[in-house]
């Protein structure tokens, strides 16, 4: 009874498989131009199914790495199983980053999984723990980015190279902003553990405005344009160029109508 409970807890959802398909469908859709809303719609499904997909692998891995550290309560909770309805905090990690998306084309970072700390022990094991998120943002931006790294571009239709660059843009600003050393963000839960208990105590009452306060950074210019000059770097080292994610973020937004590109240029 007990290996059956285990296996469930650990089964993929139909939820997921189903984002997963509905990525496959809209990347089909975007590569061969057929869908009947238009390039523009296709993309858009095929950019937010991505990036909550990616959302999911985020914070299963944060709970995977958990529970090899020894907290086995992640199981129950239904946090192995990639079901993004199964998160503590759906609205801070499914659809405040979706809206973020549409809005900015800013990855939002946001914790969904509870883990009981006091099950585990070393405090490299907890730094890691929440490490494990952002670092899979980064593995999503290079696996999305390969066509790009790879050079293996020839053949491949522009508004599918522009989707996987936006989609690797959100990537990259998600991983960095998550890796902000800030109350609230997976940044400080790495530096936390080497932290005394008073600075803890002291720091704790401004985890949930952690978060509010970067935002609000990034809405001065200065630090803005700071911030995406980090990104865009990222992006060249992937072979993604600032065309290609502007772009993207243009066939995103297919409710302005189809975007009318220049044949050559630059940005």
């Amino acid at each position: 009874m007990t290996t059956a409970i285990r296996r469930a807890d650990r089964r993929v959802s139909p939820v997921f498989l189903a984002l997963v398909a509905v990525m496959a469908v809209s990347g089909w859709a975007v590569w061969s131009g057929t869908s009947a809303s238009g390039t523009g719609f296709a993309v858009f499904l095929f950019v937010v199914s991505g990036w909550v997909v990616s959302l999911c692998l985020h914070e299963y891995a944060h709970a995977r790495t958990a529970l090899h550290s020894g907290d086995i309560s992640v199981g129950a909770k239904g946090y192995l199983t990639l079901n993004p309805l199964k998160y503590t905090h759906a609205l801070l990690s499914i659809v405040l980053p979706v809206i973020f998306v549409i809005m900015g084309g800013i990855g939002l970072p946001g914790g969904a999984v509870f883990i009981e700390r006091g099950r585990i022990q070393g405090r490299w094991r907890h730094s890691l723990i929440s490490a494990a998120g952002p670092l899979t943002n980064i593995l999503f931006a290079v696996v999305v980015s390969a066509p790009f790294w790879l050079h293996g571009l020839d053949g491949v239709p522009d508004p599918f190279r522009y989707a996987l660059a936006f989609l690797a843009l959100l990537q990259v600003t998600a991983a960095i902003l998550n890796f902000v050393p800030v109350p609230g963000l997976d940044g400080y839960g790495v530096i936390e553990p080497w932290l005394s208990p008073d600075v803890r105590r002291q720091v704790e009452p401004f985890a949930p405005f952690g978060l509010l306060a970067v935002f609000g950074l990034l809405w001065v210019p200065e630090i803005n344009q700071v911030f995406f000059d980090l990104v865009h770097t990222i992006l060249r080292a992937l072979g993604v160029s600032a065309w290609d994610s502007y772009w993207g973020q243009e066939f995103f937004r297919f409710w302005q109508g189809e975007p009318q590109i220049p044949q050559t240029g630059a940005l």
